[in-house]
């Protein structure tokens, strides 16, 4: 789901940077010194999940993880997905420097609103853990992909073309990314669920 330098206008990649920055900041803020060490997995997760790239039509999907490192992460996980982009951009020419921003909010918005949504059904003891688990992992990508193409609309109306597309070749991926999800929830709530 990244976003190549050269297809964004200008007002798209500065309205991303300005999100990008203040969803930093507020992640920064609210970041503990118990939750450095959380964030460094998470980013590394997210890293080396999203290296793999499958052509799909026009597009390729890959994992990205973001419904988790939302769950795990809250606010912090812009920080933690601009690190892993950062990098991606740097050592891998994924995305780029200039579509930076608009990457990072693409990616780590919908992990802070799964976190809002899903992460308190996950704290409480019943049944509904699985299912809000799951949910996390399919809402963060739909919700990404949903992003993806509200900036491409931004940029031209040939792109809106292609916005079914893009969304319908994100639900495999939602299916899976809900079951990783909803897999690691499972085994955090059974060996360590303080991290909850």
């Amino acid at each position: 789901m990244h976003i190549s330098e050269g297809i964004l206008t200008a007002p798209v990649l500065g309205t991303g940077a300005a999100l990008a920055v203040a969803g930093t900041a507020v992640g920064l803020r609210r970041m503990d010194y118990d939750r450095i060490a959380r964030a460094g997995i998470m980013a590394a997760a997210f890293f080396i999940a999203s290296l793999v790239h499958v052509p799909i039509g026009p597009t390729n999907i890959h994992l990205i993880l973001n419904g988790l490192v939302g769950l795990l992460l809250g606010w912090a996980a812009f920080p933690a997905i601009l690190t892993a982009l950062l990098l991606q951009a740097v050592m891998f020419q994924y995305g780029g420097l200039t579509t930076l921003g608009v990457n990072t909010v693409i990616m780590a918005l919908p992990a802070v609103v799964v976190h809002l949504l899903c992460a308190p059904f996950i704290r409480r003891s019943n049944g509904s853990r699985v299912i809000a688990a799951f949910a996390a992992g399919l809402v963060g990508i739909l919700l990404s992909g949903l992003l993806m193409a509200l900036s491409l609309m931004f940029v031209s109306e040939g792109f809106f073309k292609i916005v079914p597309v893009i969304i319908a070749s994100q639900v495999p991926l939602m299916i899976i990314e809900g079951i990783i999800t909803a897999a690691v929830i499972t085994f955090i709530l059974k060996v360590r669920p303080e991290m909850l």
